[in-house]
């Protein structure tokens, strides 16, 4: 079976591997976006999927757009079977939709037609779910609409943040794609219509989603933290200057409060204890904080970061 694999970040990099070493299975071509300027020399850098194809010898193919003709002659020279998709981070046009013989499969990481759309972890976090998954879906022209071939569920276990819950689902969704294709060419598999009734479309995240509300409850605010890490992080600021907060803690018990009534919203006090010395109030309960980053500083504990900033307690964020 001929394969195209069209994919861009780390977490898409198993599934190409697993493609790769599929027996059934020969990647004719590895489509991902043109490398981008990065660091401080602006030097083209290649995403995570082109470093792994080249060293998997396989080859590379970076268009701007699927849209061009000349573009889709080069996917059709490559006589593909199916085409399939994991974090492109494009939509595929009508004419490569319709180009393989056995359609264009995607990996997507929730179990839909919850979430749809670009940011399904992190409302997965958000929501609070106790399970999640990934679906196997074969693509049309819609956002995440396409019917289902196979889905797989996953636990939560409350810890986890975007970042890992993302490699966890992809991770999953590479065994749910590698179990399942040969059935899939062979026919074997039916592929379902959503229920759109049951459908709920996530956003685009922004640097903003990131700013704390401290309105908000505490276990709000703990969930927001783990659904913004890696990016755009949680983080508020003090003295005029970004304070990411890096690992918190929800709620915790501020001592000499029921519940950290006496402490507004934004407000800093001081915890017992080493390990989460600081507490934020909210809308609900106090924020503890462990580990945090001042702008133009290295992250470090709140411990040390009492020691060379004493006036953050008391203070107002």
């Amino acid at each position: 079976m001929r394969v195209v694999f069209m994919g861009t970040p780390h977490f898409a990099v198993p599934v190409l591997s697993g493609l790769h070493e599929q027996r059934s299975t020969e990647i004719a071509g590895v489509f991902t976006p043109p490398d981008r300027p990065r660091g401080r020399g602006q030097e083209p850098t290649p995403s995570p999927v082109k470093a792994a194809a080249l060293e998997m010898g396989l080859p590379v193919l970076q268009p701007v757009s699927l849209r061009r003709d000349g573009v889709q002659r080069e996917l059709e020279n490559l006589r593909p079977d199916v085409v399939v998709v994991a974090a492109y981070g494009k939509l595929l046009p009508p004419e490569v939709l319709e180009l393989p013989p056995l359609g264009c499969l995607n990996i997507h990481p929730s179990l839909l037609p919850r979430y749809r759309g670009p940011s399904p972890v992190v409302e997965t976090i958000l929501d609070g779910l106790e399970t999640t998954g990934v679906t196997l879906m074969l693509l049309d022209e819609g956002m995440d609409t396409g019917p289902i071939v196979a889905q797989r569920e996953h636990k939560l276990s409350g810890t986890e943040t975007a970042g890992t819950l993302t490699e966890e689902l992809f991770q999953l969704g590479t065994e749910l794609l590698l179990e399942n294709l040969d059935a899939w060419a062979a026919g074997r598999l039916e592929a379902l219509s959503q229920e759109d009734a049951l459908a709920s479309v996530t956003a685009k995240l922004e640097r903003s989603d990131g700013m704390a509300d401290w309105s908000l409850s505490a276990l709000q605010l703990e969930r927001r933290q783990r659904a913004f890490t890696p990016w755009p992080g949680l983080f508020t600021y003090w003295q005029g200057k970004s304070l990411r907060l890096l690992e918190v803690v929800a709620p915790v018990a501020l001592p000499g409060f029921e519940d950290g009534a006496e402490v507004g919203p934004g407000e800093v006090a001081a915890l017992a204890g080493d390990e989460v010395p600081i507490g934020i109030g909210t809308g609900g309960g106090v924020l503890g904080v462990k580990t945090l980053q001042l702008e133009g500083r290295r992250a470090m504990s709140a411990a040390d970061f009492l020691r060379g900033y004493p006036n953050f307690l008391g203070s107002t964020l």
